[in-house]
């Protein structure tokens, strides 16, 4: 059976690819689904700005990696980036290997050879590499040039930002999936005096949901401002 390699950090169970929301990045999404089955490109670059859903779509396709019988792991370079590339020893035998954020070790030239030796290795043995970044290939700080020009290989698509819309039903389905109810007057509210960014709206929405619980309380306006109130 396909295993997983156990990290030290927690992974939302609601990051899946039906929890997505993908609006303008439908492309995107079916394309990280297409390579986590094994069906798809075996390099995909997928960049754009914070706040985008990259981190959601690399968990989701570890996922779908692992219920499709193949083995997967997912690395959030921002957060193991101070490991050392060590942390990629054995990675290349995995079908699917998520780099998160790989803007962040632009630069280090350990990890830049590193991780063109990864990127050989897993394209010899026909496995996949699913990127993010922020930037496309040919804006990151990469030193090392085959590198970089590796990069751009396989197939290289932007995360677009959603409309008020697509948030406000991005929110319905995470509530959903939380056992709340949102009202369209209740999302509105939180797009207008919250962060607009979808990770912090769905950490808010999180965190709202234990409040609410906690308080044997609906979620409405009255009841969010108090809470905004309280954590001021």
């Amino acid at each position: 059976m396909a295993q997983q390699i156990p990290l030290h950090f927690a992974v939302d169970p609601l990051q899946t690819f039906e929890a997505y929301w993908a609006g303008p990045n439908a492309e995107a999404a079916e394309a990280a689904r297409r390579s986590a089955r094994g069906e798809g490109e075996t390099l995909l670059y997928l960049w754009g700005e914070t706040g985008l859903g990259k981190t959601h779509l690399v968990n989701a396709a570890c996922r779908e990696a692992f219920h499709s019988g193949r083995s997967a792991a997912c690395l959030p370079l921002a957060l193991v980036g101070e490991c050392g590339p060590a942390v990629l020893e054995g990675m290349e035998n995995q079908n699917l290997v998520c780099l998160d954020d790989i803007d962040t070790i632009a630069g280090c030239d350990d990890w830049e050879r590193r991780l063109f030796g990864l990127f050989n290795a897993l394209r010899d043995a026909g496995n996949t590499l699913l990127v993010t970044a922020a930037t496309p290939p040919a804006e990151l700080p990469i030193a090392l040039p085959d590198l970089k020009t590796r990069l751009a290989w396989g197939l290289v698509l932007r995360l677009h930002p959603l409309t008020d819309e697509h948030k406000l039903a991005a929110l319905e389905r995470r509530a959903g999936m939380l056992g709340l109810e949102l009202s369209p007057q209740v999302g509105r509210f939180l797009l207008s005096h919250c962060r607009r960014d979808m990770a912090s709206l769905q950490a808010l929405l999180e965190d709202l949901d234990h409040a609410s619980l906690a308080a044997k309380r609906r979620l409405t306006i009255p009841f969010i401002k108090g809470y905004l109130e309280d954590i001021a």
